[in-house]
């Protein structure tokens, strides 16, 4: 499968994001509105891609560059699929810039999510899974969009994790290393809980804890049938493993992540998108409970 790697920057002002409009259309495609979006050029820093991208298409410098999230989807382009993995960005540019489109744009544009402007332009299809993700985690993307048209012509040729279920996942250890619990929570699209759960794991350290429950959340998403899957964790860290920015070095980690691998087969499009621990609250819930449970149940054992 052939992978691609960009980065993607998010800028807003007040409620409004930026979008670009592309001055000519992909192959066979007309022009649609992106965010700013740019590829990795070799010896590159994710983040010094981004600086560029954003010093060549809009001619502004930034302020401030914070890494939001990494997600994966897989696209399919006539008869090629490919495994996409886009860095996300979080950018502030100063105030009063003045932005000049490069000659791969020919317009801006500070909309809403979810307008009636945003709803009659043409979004590109990975910046449409972008900002689905991002700004609506629980929401179809008609509920984001309110644009049927677009939607359609999304889901005839492109797997995404838009629609798809949410397994938020994590691990919890007393002691770093010490007694150890996974916690997961599912819900559906709509928001609508189908599973929730957790598991003593024994003795561990918190990072082992997060691919234990990393592992867990692919096994109760792959006996619930799920097919489209975002995997939300409130470790940066093991988020940025999964989709491949860091590399692990532990080699505790390493049959844990293989494992992962490998039932990732089972699912058709998955995401790995990183939260805030307030975000995660249930997972981590479920986590502890796990723990608490077996010493209660094992609290006369010697």
């Amino acid at each position: 499968m052939k992978q691609k790697i960009r980065v993607v920057g998010i800028i807003t002002r007040g409620d409004e994001i930026l979008l670009l409009k592309r001055t000519e259309g992909r192959v066979e495609a007309s022009p649609t509105w992106e965010l700013p979006t740019g590829k990795i050029a070799f010896g590159e820093q994710p983040e010094e891609a981004m600086a560029r991208t954003i010093d060549e298409n809009l001619k502004v410098s930034i302020s401030k560059l914070d890494l939001s999230d990494a997600i994966t989807f897989v696209a399919l382009s006539g008869s090629s699929r490919f495994y996409n993995l886009y860095i996300i960005y979080n950018i502030s540019i100063p105030e009063d810039a003045k932005i000049i489109p490069s000659d791969r744009y020919n317009q801006y544009k500070f909309v809403k999510i979810n307008s009636d402007a945003m709803a009659n332009m043409k979004v590109d299809d990975a910046t449409l899974s972008v900002l689905s993700i991002e700004f609506s985690i629980g929401l179809s993307k008609a509920e984001i969009f309110n644009n049927t048209s677009a939607i359609s012509s999304v889901e005839s040729g492109y797997r995404n994790v838009a629609n798809g279920a949410t397994v938020y996942v994590d691990g919890s250890s007393k002691g770093n290393p010490g007694p150890s619990g996974v916690g997961y929570y599912i819900v559906d699209s709509e928001g609508k809980e189908l599973k929730k759960g957790g598991e003593f794991i024994g003795f561990a350290t918190s990072r082992v804890a997060e691919y234990y429950a990393l592992k867990e959340g692919c096994e109760q998403a792959i006996a619930l049938g799920l097919k489209s899957v975002r995997f939300v964790s409130d470790n940066l860290m093991a988020v940025n493993q999964m989709n491949g920015i860091y590399t692990i070095k532990n080699r505790d980690l390493f049959p844990m992540y293989n494992d992962i691998q490998e039932l990732l087969k089972n699912f058709e499009a998955v995401a790995f998108v990183h939260t805030n621990r307030e975000f995660n609250r249930e997972a981590d819930k479920q986590a502890n409970l796990a723990i608490e449970k077996h010493f209660d149940e094992n609290e006369s054992v010697v």
